[in-house]
């Protein structure tokens, strides 16, 4: 089947530690909940950590596709309970130094590669590492959405203020939506989307839109603790909802 339209979301952060992995999964969940085909893959080739939130460990990572011209649906690995909708990943391998940054060139034949199977789904996610290095910028400019994930921390807003800068810049990209996570309040959401929205605005010449807030919330500590998705283990607490709430608005 391949009449589905694919819409591509890239998942960012300017600096590590802001729960960028834990969020792409989750709103993934979200969005399959809602009654779509979902395909999450992990994009940080230095640092990936998808696994872990799952607590598998998978035999196949999205390098062999490189390395050893593997088909991308022999890595493919299902989340969660088999259901009528189909909720897919495709792990990568941490700590390979060689695959930090990908050269333009790689990164359009795993595009070529990966775009046949990915037609298959509603969604594609990429969570992609933090930082503004060229793989980096390059998975992003190429999503059709993307959403980039900052705390109130004042190293969050500086750090996310230049990755959207660079990839401006240096891929012509100033479409960007913000989800504040680890807030306390709407009000302080609000208040850190308003601080890195004026700077964009002033000194870039756009504005990027406010998707949404994800609470501080326990739960999300003692999920990752269980190795599991938050969505999977309650869906009730504060930042599960939130996170339901984002899935209804992409």
């Amino acid at each position: 089947m391949h009449d589905k339209t694919t819409v591509s979301i890239a998942v960012l952060s300017g600096k590590g530690g802001v729960g960028k992995s834990n969020l792409a999964l989750n709103i993934c969940y979200g969005l399959h909940q809602l009654g779509n085909d979902v395909l999450l893959m992990d994009c940080d080739m230095g640092l990936a950590n998808m696994d872990v939130l799952l607590g598998i460990a998978p035999e196949k990572h999205l390098q062999d596709i490189l390395l050893d011209n593997q088909d991308p649906s022999s890595i493919l690995l299902p989340i969660g309970q088999p259901r009528e909708h189909r909720f897919d990943l495709i792990p990568a391998n941490s700590g390979m130094a060689e695959f930090v940054d990908l050269d333009a060139g790689t990164r359009s034949m795993l595009r070529a590669k990966l775009n046949p199977l990915a037609s298959n789904y509603d969604f594609l996610c990429l969570d992609i590492g933090a930082g503004i290095s060229p793989t980096v910028m390059g998975f992003g400019a190429m999503a059709a959405i993307r959403i980039v994930v900052i705390t109130p921390e004042p190293t969050s807003l500086t750090d996310s203020y230049a990755m959207m800068k660079v990839m401006a810049s240096r891929n012509e990209v100033s479409d960007f939506y913000i989800l504040v996570n680890q807030v306390e309040s709407s009000a302080e959401a609000k208040q850190t989307y308003n601080r890195l929205s004026g700077a964009c605005q002033r000194f870039m010449g756009f504005t990027p839109i406010f998707l949404g807030e994800v609470r501080s919330d326990r739960a999300v500590v003692e999920a990752v603790r269980k190795q599991k998705p938050l969505m999977e283990v309650t869906q009730h607490s504060t930042a599960a909802v939130n996170c339901m709430e984002i899935a209804h608005s992409l």
